[in-house]
């Protein structure tokens, strides 16, 4: 009885630790065989993004309306801006035994870990709060103020790491990305043991 299910992948953390860029460098690698779960957010879009690429970006009407109609896995305010993960995608990719990697604020995995506690949740935390304001600084894209409050949330996010199933330092993107592989191709292993186990244990009262 193997499982054919794929596995869903949570990639979590404070504002400016550098999820997108760990991300990124974990698709551009050609191990990769993960399908990623594009969000969805109402904040502006940033220099460089792309919609349905790095986000689905839609207006608080559009996303709400989605709320009422229980289209998200997970859905939070964060910073005046909404950010969401749609359900359909992920239900349909899982069940055709792909991977799904999802990358989401602290507040969402909480919320994920109610509906799919199999999951894998990996926290990305910063080398210290200090690389995490200089960071917030020099992405260029936040006021003094929004900085200061995402700082404050980082610290609050920080004290949640022990919800995770694991804790990814950000001190290198390669090194983080490399980490964050090592951690799914172990928890397959692991899954791939329990699973030829039950199929043991079945035999055994079968006979």
């Amino acid at each position: 009885m193997t499982s054919d299910k794929g596995l869903l992948i949570v990639l979590s953390g404070p504002s400016g630790v550098g999820k997108g860029t760990v991300r990124k460098a974990i698709f551009d690698h050609p191990d990769t065989d993960f399908k990623y779960s594009i969000s969805m957010t109402t904040r502006e879009k940033r220099e460089g993004e792309v919609d349905g690429v790095d986000y689905f970006f839609k207006s608080k009407e559009e996303f709400e309306a989605l709320i009422e109609q229980d289209k998200f896995i997970e859905y939070a305010q964060y910073v005046g801006n909404y950010y969401g993960t749609p359900v359909d995608y992920v239900d349909q990719t899982m069940a055709s035994g792909h991977d799904v990697f999802l990358e989401i604020e602290v507040e969402g995995a909480k919320q994920v870990r109610e509906k799919f506690p199999e999951a894998l949740f990996i926290f990305l935390a910063p080398p210290d709060l200090t690389q995490l304001e200089r960071r917030l600084v020099n992405r260029g894209t936040d006021s003094p103020e929004i900085i200061r409050h995402r700082i404050d949330e980082a610290k609050r996010e920080l004290k949640l790491m022990n919800l995770y199933d694991y804790v990814v330092i950000n001190d290198d993107v390669d090194n983080a990305r490399q980490r964050v592989q090592c951690i799914v191709e172990a928890s397959h292993m692991k899954r791939a043991r329990v699973e030829s186990k039950l199929r043991k244990m079945l035999l055994e009262v079968n006979q």
